[in-house]
């Protein structure tokens, strides 16, 4: 298989796997891809302004706010205004929304590990193991 072939492959099998994990995602049509994107940029940084958000998911200001006000009244995320400017508010996730990202998490994690456990051999579970290293340096790539 060339390179075009594999990555095209690749590529499709990446995504049908997404498809396949955003599907277990309990509350999946209570939000949009960005709003999901926007609660997984607050997990992994604790804090940050909604322009940072904005520029993350690739979207307007204007757009974000709207976003945020709804995570906001779903008591997924809090705002808190900086004490050096008081201009400025940093958006984190509440408790709730810390419970939402693990709960998201632990279904994903166990739908994969159903299926892994139904669909692959032991020598595929291990084939797949090794596997992991390379499809790693993908990611830090970009």
């Amino acid at each position: 298989m060339n390179s075009s072939e594999l990555s095209s492959s690749l590529r499709a099998v990446v995504s049908a796997l997404h498809k396949g994990l955003r599907k277990q995602l309990y509350s999946v049509d209570a939000y949009s891809m960005t709003e999901l994107e926007t609660i997984r940029h607050l997990a992994k940084d604790a804090s940050l302004l909604p322009s940072e958000l904005a520029t993350m998911t690739r979207i307007k200001t204007q757009s974000m706010s709207q976003i945020l006000s709804k995570l906001e009244k779903q008591d997924v995320i809090k705002r808190t205004t900086s004490t050096e400017d008081k201009r400025k508010v940093y958006i984190s996730l509440t408790d709730s929304g810390v419970k939402f990202v693990e709960k998201a998490r632990y279904d994903r994690d166990e739908w994969l590990k159903e299926v892994i456990e139904k669909s692959l051999t032991e020598d595929e579970k291990k084939l797949l193991a090794e596997a992991l290293p390379v499809l790693h340096k993908l990611i830090k790539i970009n």
